[in-house]
C-alpha cells in the first residue's frame, strides 16, 4: 500500500475510531468508503450487500454517482461484483472491462474506470457482500493492499452481523444474514421443538479487532499456537487415543495444519496489518472456509472441518476459555446445533431447557442419536451447512417427524408449527389421561406394554409414561457416555437406582451389547472388520472377553439382592452360547455366595432372537431360556440383507410384509408351544399400526421407548383384537403375492375406527 494513503494501520485505526463514533450507519458507512478511498489512493471505492433475495445492493460509494445508492443491483453471479460473491474469491484487474463477467451499470458513472479490486465481506465462511476499490489508471493492486482490503471487509461484516444495517433495508426486503432458510435432513428422532439456537461449540465472536502493540500481538498469537500444538500432542501421546484409525488421523490432521507455515504466516500478517490475535484468526479461518467451500475435492471438503475446530481451539487458548465454558448460558427454549456431538456432551446440557437437537453429521445409529432418543429429544440429522447458516439466538423450528429445519422461519410457518405443537400436546394430554388405564382390547385380551431405557434419565418415564416395565434396559449406553471402563462399583449403582426406580415392575437387563455399530472410544477391536455388524460383537465379545461379563453380572447379581433380577443374552447365534454364559454367570453366583452377599430371589435368562440361523433352533432355544426377546431391527435387516444405515435401500422392504410377518408368527408360536414368554423390542412395537399387526399375530407383550405408550395404548383400547387376527391369518395365507399387509391394516383401522 502507497505510503501516500497513510497503510493499513493507519486506516485501520481510523475505522476504530469510526465505529466508536455515535453516527448513523449510513454515515458511517459513507465515511467508512471514503477512508478506503484515500488510504488507498483509489478513485472508487463501493459497497454491496447480499439481501435474502440474492441481490446484490449497493449500500455506499465513494466516486460512483451517489443518487445510485440502494438503487444500482446485480444478481448474485452477474458482473465483477455478482462473481466475487458467488465464488468467495477477490479479483485483483488491470482492465477490468476486458474481463467477460463484467456488467456496465449506467446509473453508477463507472465506464471510466479500469483498474478493479474486489473482496467478498465474508463472516464464518458466508459471503455477507462485496467490497471494491477502482481506479481511472491500469494497474495490479500489490498483495498488501489485497490484505488490507480483506481485512477492512471483516470490519465491515461484524457491522452487518450486529444488524446495524438493517434500519437501512427498504419495507420488505431483508438482508441475506438474516434470511429464512430451510433444510430437509433425515429424521432420527419424532417430535417438533420450537425454540433458538444454541451452537454446541460456538464461534466465538471477537469484539476486540484492532491491536494497540503489534509486538505484544504477535507474541499472544505465538504463545497460543504453542499451548495448541503442545496439547494436540499429548492427545496423540495418551494411551487412550494412541491407536490406528479415524480419531488418530484426525489428530494427526490437527498436528499438520497446527504447524503449517502457510497458515501461520497469514495469521501474521493480519497481526501485522493491525488486527488482534484473534481477529487474525477469525479472519484468516474464514478466508480459508470460503475458499475451501468451493472445492470439489470431497477430501479437501470435508477437511474444513478439521480447520474449523483448530481455529475455534486456537481461539480458546486465545480469549482463555475452557471447553467448560461452552455451554454457559442455555435459554429455556434450546435447538442444539451442532456439526457432530459425542453421547456424553449432550448429557452436559440441563435437560429440562432442550427442546432439539440439529446435527451436520449424525446416523440413526450413532451414540448422540441413542442418548437423544432416550431423552425424547426432536432429533434430525444430515442437516448440511446449518452451523454455518446459524447465529446463537436464532429462532428455529426442528421438526423430528419428516426431517424439516426450519432457520429464521417465517411467520406464517411459525404459526403452522405452533398450531402443530398444541396438537401434539392436546394427543399428548389423551395420552396422560391413558397412563393408570389397562392395556386392555376392546373385546378383553390384555396386552403388556413395556419400555425401553438405557440411562438414569429415563427413569421417570417409567411412571410417567405408564408402562408396565422395562423391557429392555441397553446396559451398553452406560459405557458409551464415559471415557473409561465404568467400574464395578458405578454399575451397581445404576442398576440398583434402576430397580428401585421399577418398585415391584419387572425389569430385563440385555448384557453388554458392544461392538458393530457401538463403538466404544477406549476398546478397540484388534483389527478392522469389514462389516462390523455381522462381527465381533455383543455376546461373542463377551463370551471371548469373560472378564468384561463377569465384571457386569457380579454388578447385577448384588444390585438385585432380595428381587428377580431378569438378564437377557443379545445376538445369539448357537444354544451353546447360552450354556456358556450360563456358566459364567453360576461362577458370580458361587462366587458371592461364599462371602455371604444377598443375592437375587430368583435369576432369569433369556436370549435375544436377532439372527437367522436362531430360527431353525427355536425348539430347542425355547427350552434352553427363561424367556425370550425378538430384536426386530436387526432380525429384519439380516433376513432381508438390508443395511439400515444405508438410504439407497433401507426403505425398500417393509417389515410388515408377509415374509417378515411370518417370521415373527413363527417365533411366538414357537414359544406359547411351551410357555416360554415371548416379547417384542424394536421400533415395530413402538407404530401404533406395526404395533396392531404384531397384536394380531399373537404377541401379548411389546416394548417400546417411552413415547410411544400412549399412541399404542390408545389404538389396542379400541382394537378388536380377535376380528384383527382372523383377517391376518387369511391375509398371510391367501396374499396372492402380494407382500404388503400396511394397506391391509390401513383398511381394517378405518373400519373399526381405531387411531393409528
Amino acid at each position: 500500500m502507497r505510503d501516500t494513503g497513510g497503510g493499513p494501520r493507519v486506516l485501520l485505526k481510523r475505522l476504530r475510531e469510526l465505529m466508536a463514533e455515535p453516527v448513523e450507519p449510513q454515515q458511517r458507512l459513507d465515511r467508512i468508503v471514503r477512508e478506503i478511498a484515500q488510504n488507498m489512493v483509489a478513485e472508487v471505492c463501493s459497497l454491496y450487500v447480499l439481501r435474502a433475495d440474492s441481490v446484490l445492493e449497493l449500500y455506499a460509494t465513494e466516486g460512483l454517482n451517489p443518487n445510485a445508492v440502494h438503487l444500482a443491483q446485480l444478481r448474485l453471479g452477474q458482473g465483477l461484483v455478482g462473481t466475487i460473491a458467488a465464488s468467495a474469491r477477490p479479483l485483483n484487474l488491470s482492465d477490468a472491462q476486458k474481463h467477460p463477467a463484467f456488467a456496465y451499470l449506467p446509473e453508477t458513472g463507472e465506464e471510466i474506470y479500469h483498474s478493479f479490486l474486489g473482496v467478498p465481506v465474508l463472516r464464518a465462511g458466508r459471503t455477507l457482500g462485496v467490497l471494491v476499490v477502482q481506479n481511472r489508471t491500469m494497474r495490479v493492486y500489490r498483495e498488501d493492499e489485497l490484505e488490507a482490503l480483506e481485512t477492512v471487509a471483516m470490519v465491515v461484516a461484524e457491522m452487518i452481523a450486529t444488524g446495524d444495517l438493517a434500519r437501512l433495508t427498504r419495507p420488505g426486503i431483508e438482508l441475506d444474514l438474516r434470511r429464512s432458510a430451510s433444510f430437509k435432513g433425515l429424521p432420527l428422532n419424532d417430535g417438533v421443538g420450537l425454540g433458538h439456537v444454541v451452537l454446541h461449540e460456538p464461534r466465538i465472536v471477537v469484539t476486540n479487532l484492532f491491536n494497540e502493540d503489534s509486538d505484544r500481538e504477535m507474541e499472544r498469537l505465538e504463545e497460543a499456537l504453542s499451548s495448541l500444538r503442545i496439547s494436540i500432542d499429548d492427545m496423540l501421546s495418551r494411551r487412550d487415543v494412541a491407536f490406528e484409525g479415524e480419531h488418530r488421523a484426525v489428530l494427526e490432521a490437527y498436528r499438520m495444519f497446527a504447524n503449517d507455515r502457510g497458515w501461520v504466516r497469514r495469521l501474521e500478517e493480519a497481526v501485522r496489518n493491525g488486527l488482534t490475535a484473534e481477529a487474525a484468526v477469525e479472519k484468516v479461518q474464514s478466508d480459508m472456509r470460503a475458499r475451501m467451500m468451493h472445492m470439489t475435492d470431497p477430501y479437501l471438503r470435508e477437511r474444513m472441518s478439521d480447520f474449523d475446530d483448530l481455529a475455534n481451539r486456537l481461539l480458546r487458548q486465545l480469549m482463555g476459555r475452557g471447553p467448560e465454558a461452552l455451554a454457559e448460558i442455555v435459554p429455556k427454549d434450546a435447538i442444539l446445533v451442532a456439526r457432530s456431538m459425542g453421547a456424553a456432551e449432550l448429557l452436559d446440557y440441563p435437560r429440562e431447557r432442550l427442546r432439539g437437537l440439529v446435527l451436520e453429521d449424525g446416523a440413526p445409529t450413532s451414540h448422540i442419536v441413542i442418548v437423544a432418543r432416550a431423552i425424547g429429544l426432536p432429533t434430525v440429522g444430515q442437516v448440511k451447512g446449518a452451523v454455518a447458516m446459524s447465529e446463537n439466538g436464532d429462532s428455529i423450528i426442528v421438526d423430528g417427524e419428516d426431517g424439516q429445519v426450519h432457520l429464521r422461519p417465517q411467520t406464517d410457518i411459525e404459526t403452522a408449527y405452533a398450531e402443530k405443537v398444541r396438537f401434539r400436546a392436546r394427543r399428548q394430554q389423551l395420552y396422560r389421561e391413558l397412563r393408570d388405564k389397562p392395556a386392555i382390547t376392546k373385546d378383553g385380551v390384555p396386552i403388556e406394554l413395556l419400555m425401553n431405557a438405557g440411562l438414569a434419565v429415563d427413569l421417570p418415564q417409567l411412571v410417567q409414561a405408564g408402562a408396565d416395565g422395562i423391557g429392555l434396559f441397553r446396559t451398553e449406553l452406560q459405557f458409551m457416555v464415559v471415557s473409561t471402563f465404568p467400574r464395578v462399583e458405578a454399575q451397581e449403582q445404576l442398576y440398583r437406582e434402576v430397580l428401585e426406580a421399577a418398585g415391584d415392575k419387572p425389569v430385563t437387563f440385555r448384557t453388554i451389547d458392544i461392538g458393530g455399530d457401538k463403538v466404544l472410544p477406549y476398546f478397540k477391536s484388534a483389527q478392522q472388520e469389514e462389516n462390523p455388524a455381522l462381527g465381533w460383537r455383543a455376546i461373542r465379545l463377551t463370551l471371548d472377553r469373560p472378564a468384561l461379563l463377569r465384571t457386569q453380572i457380579r454388578a447385577l447379581l448384588k444390585a438385585a439382592g432380595g428381587r428377580e433380577l431378569k438378564l437377557m443374552l443379545p445376538m445369539v447365534t448357537e444354544i451353546d452360547e447360552i450354556r456358556q454364559a450360563r456358566a459364567i454367570i453360576d461362577r458370580e453366583v458361587r462366587h458371592l455366595s461364599r462371602f455371604a452377599y444377598l443375592l437375587p430371589t430368583s435369576l432369569k435368562l433369556g436370549a435375544m432372537i436377532e439372527v437367522p440361523a436362531l430360527l431353525w433352533q427355536l425348539d430347542e432355544l425355547m427350552r434352553a431360556v427363561d424367556f425370550v426377546s425378538v430384536g426386530s431391527n436387526d432380525l429384519f435387516q439380516f433376513i432381508t440383507a438390508t443395511d439400515r444405515g444405508n438410504t439407497l435401500i433401507s426403505d425398500r422392504f417393509d417389515p410388515l410384509g408377509v415374509p417378515f410377518l411370518r417370521v415373527l408368527k413363527q417365533i411366538v408360536q414357537a414359544g406359547q408351544a411351551v410357555n416360554t414368554p415371548v416379547t417384542l423390542c424394536g421400533e415395530l412395537a413402538g407404530r401404533p399400526i406395526s404395533a396392531m399387526a404384531l397384536l394380531g399375530i399373537g404377541y401379548r407383550s411389546i416394548s417400546m421407548n417411552s413415547a410411544s405408550i400412549g399412541p399404542v395404548k390408545a389404538m389396542l383400547c379400541e382394537l378388536p383384537l380377535q376380528k384383527l387376527s382372523e383377517r391376518l391369518d387369511a391375509a398371510l395365507v391367501n396374499h396372492r403375492g402380494k407382500t404388503d399387509i400396511r394397506a391391509e391394516l390401513k383398511q381394517f383401522a378405518s373400519e373399526h375406527d381405531i387411531p393409528i
